[in-house]
């Protein structure tokens, strides 16, 4: 057991634990930030998807020591008042169906919005390929993403 000093959410948190452990269970339960979901623990479901410098990662691939010099970002973090454009986009189009990868699918558009503004259909589907809807929302995460773009761009 070691301590690591983590800057999570734009707030330094020290935690003490293995160095091997993985960040998803450092957010989840040493921080209490539970919006990044466990769902496959391999990398795979993109359920825990969060910002790693601001990249799209996985926590649950991801150790804690590997993380301590990264500025982390949960979908808690993500806008303090939950109106980030992707998630008004979310909201307004009624994207969620049970919710379960919905945190991972907002935070996988933000980092693509944050890097790609003006996403093509073909930039949309390769950010997001890799994260699971088992209710197949697809079609209206694609519609969210398109929408966050406009509410960023009619914002700058």
């Amino acid at each position: 057991m070691a301590r690591y000093s983590l800057r999570v959410n734009g707030e330094r948190h020290e935690v003490d634990v293995e160095g091997d452990t993985p960040l998803l269970w450092v957010l989840r339960d040493e921080l209490g930030l539970t919006g990044a979901k466990y769902g496959c623990g391999v990398g795979l479901c993109g359920a825990c998807t969060s910002h790693v410098d601001g990249a799209a990662a996985r926590p649950c691939v991801t150790t804690t020591a590997d993380s301590t010099r990264a500025r982390i970002t949960t979908i808690e973090g993500l806008s303090r008042d939950g109106n980030h454009p992707v998630q008004r986009a979310w909201r307004e189009l009624d994207v969620a169906q049970c919710g379960y990868c919905q945190p991972g699918q907002v935070m996988a558009a933000a980092a693509l919005l944050a890097r790609d503004p003006d996403p093509s259909d073909e930039s949309i589907e390769e950010a997001l390929r890799d994260n699971v809807c088992r209710c197949g929302t697809y079609p209206r995460i694609r519609a969210a993403v398109r929408r966050a773009s406009r509410i960023m761009r009619d914002e700058r």
